[in-house]
């Protein structure tokens, strides 16, 4: 049976429930159909239903969290020639995700359009995406959205959007504060069914108040900004160099690499609808722990962060601590290619933004990531990655931390995808567990290769695991088509938690590459776990 420590009552009640045959209802007893059906209820998955509804405490400041986060949202193919599409908005809005990206250039007619600048990409109306952003916000989850604004706008077109986003938002746009004398970020749960927009701000939250009600027509402020270098080069940089060691002490890593400043002016109308998610240039850690707001956020290219993590791993720790951090990918994923997110989750990184539109690993650990916490797109994090005084280190094993021992046994599956390269449709299948997390949890383990079927193919196989930070783990079943030649061709996979997985006799559902189910298609796999 699947439940453990199951008493005779809760087996009694199963067995009433999807035994079939009268006369082995009566008797308390479960036909081999009786069995399939409860096999193949929700109640023997492997992800445990407990953590299908929001379970944690959501009264914790924003910052506490991880996000689920977009990367120009409104692309849904490349990132240079292909479609700009109010889809992108909808279908990850219905993924449960948090916080959209949104890039806005000045168009014809005095209405801004949303596309990816200097690009071939097609353009849609501001207006447009913020009517489709209404409409969906709040299909999946009843957690605030951030509209991250990259805004490259004039000031009279900035006030056209702060005019769209108050007339087509309405009551659900956070505008104001929510206590006025609060330096911290307001939780999840006091932000429900509200949106949030991400921009440039001018001056301070006590200045935007004594604003509340005038006229703001016309009113533009100006300051400077430093510009970044090319973020690639500098991670080429930290590739190229004979040792980590030597560049310690450089002066390239006290400081994100500077180029010039350039003026931004902002339309205050627009800057006054930016309350606790201001955009602020991260500029180092040193200077983030003496002047950085609470209310301000950075964002942060893929190479730059990589190069933090290694580097200053715990003043990253302790910046993510208490700052809002959005990571981004690097200019040259033209393909609309991802990273895999768990090394930026690793050190706190809150706003983790991926191409949705592109599948593959990194999204089917993203997805996976935010099932748990009834897919509301807020997780929260561990209390090592919430303490301002935390030692945690990902690099290096945790000398407190609380391991499990996981042992998985892979038993069968059933009815899995045919071959599209094989003339019969037989494949020749084998499953890979694969754990995610801190880098020494990071193991990958093989079945051996069941020939030519995808219908019943048996391996009955046991695998055992230590996993040092199962807060931070997850692991992902894929079931492939062994070719030697070619490659292995995908046919389905599941990617949870650890710590969401059921124990006992479990069913694992497989997914496409597109995320699509594959439904009946599954593994039966046994599992336990230890501390």
């Amino acid at each position: 049976m699947c439940k453990n420590n199951m008493s005779e009552s809760i087996a009694s009640e199963i067995i009433k429930k999807y035994e079939p045959i009268e006369k082995a209802k009566q008797e308390s007893q479960m036909s081999v159909e009786g069995f399939i059906r409860y096999i193949y209820s929700s109640e023997c998955l492997l992800f445990n239903s407990e953590f299908e509804k929001v379970y944690q405490d959501m009264h914790h400041p924003l910052n506490d969290y991880f996000i689920s986060s977009s990367h120009n949202t409104y692309l849904i193919s490349d990132q240079l020639v292909g479609p700009s599409d109010i889809w992108g908005y909808v279908s990850a809005l219905v993924k449960g995700c948090r916080c959209l990206e949104i890039d806005c250039w000045d168009g014809s007619q005095n209405q801004p359009v949303v596309y990816h600048g200097y690009t071939f990409t097609s353009k849609l109306l501001f207006k447009t995406v913020i009517q489709a952003v209404h409409k969906y916000a709040f299909i999946a989850s009843d957690y605030p959205v951030v509209l991250s604004l990259e805004n490259h706008c004039s000031p009279a077109q900035q006030e056209v959007m702060a005019d769209n986003l108050q007339s087509i938002l309405g009551d659900t746009l956070l505008s104001d504060l929510l206590d006025d004398f609060s330096d911290k970020l307001p939780s999840p749960e006091a932000l429900k069914f509200k949106i949030l927009v991400r921009n440039k701000k001018i001056g301070s939250l006590l200045e935007t108040y004594a604003r509340k009600g005038s006229d703001k027509h016309g009113q533009v402020e100006e300051y400077e900004e430093y510009e970044e270098t090319d973020q690639d080069e500098e991670e080429d940089k930290v590739k190229e160099s004979p040792s980590l060691d030597n560049l310690k002490n450089s002066p390239e890593i006290q400081r994100l690499p500077v180029s010039k400043k350039k003026k931004v002016k902002v339309a205050v109308a627009l800057s006054d609808l930016v309350i606790y998610t201001k955009a602020e240039k991260f500029r180092n850690f040193q200077y983030s722990s003496q002047y950085q707001q609470f209310n301000e956020s950075n964002s942060i290219g893929e190479s730059t962060a990589r190069r933090l993590s290694k580097l200053r791993v715990h003043d990253f720790i302790r910046h993510t601590t208490k700052f809002i951090t959005r990571i981004y990918p690097k200019a040259t994923r033209a393909d609309s290619s991802n990273f895999n997110p768990q090394e930026f989750w690793n050190v706190g990184c809150q706003m983790v933004a991926l191409n949705f539109q592109t599948p593959g690993l990194p999204m089917d650990i993203q997805n996976g990531k935010f099932l748990d916490n009834g897919n509301s797109g807020y997780i929260l994090k561990p209390q090592f990655l919430r303490n301002i005084e935390t030692e945690f280190n990902p690099r290096k094993a945790p000398e407190d931390s609380n391991p499990i021992t996981l042992t998985i046994r892979v038993i069968s599956g059933i009815q899995l995808p045919p071959s599209y390269h094989s003339s019969s449709n037989k494949a020749d299948t084998l499953v890979i567990i694969e754990l995610f997390g801190i880098p020494i949890d990071q193991i990958k383990h093989q079945t051996r290769v069941i020939k030519k079927n995808a219908f019943s193919p048996r391996w009955n196989e046991t695998f055992t695991f230590i996993v040092r930070v199962p807060e931070l783990a997850m692991i992902r079943f894929s079931v492939e088509n062994q070719n030697v030649i070619t490659g292995n061709e995908f046919l389905g996979q599941y990617t949870l938690p650890v710590l969401c997985m059921n124990k006992g006799y479990r069913r694992v559902p497989l997914f496409s590459k597109t995320g699509e189910s594959l439904e009946p298609a599954s593994l039966f796999v046994y599992v336990w776990y230890t501390r």
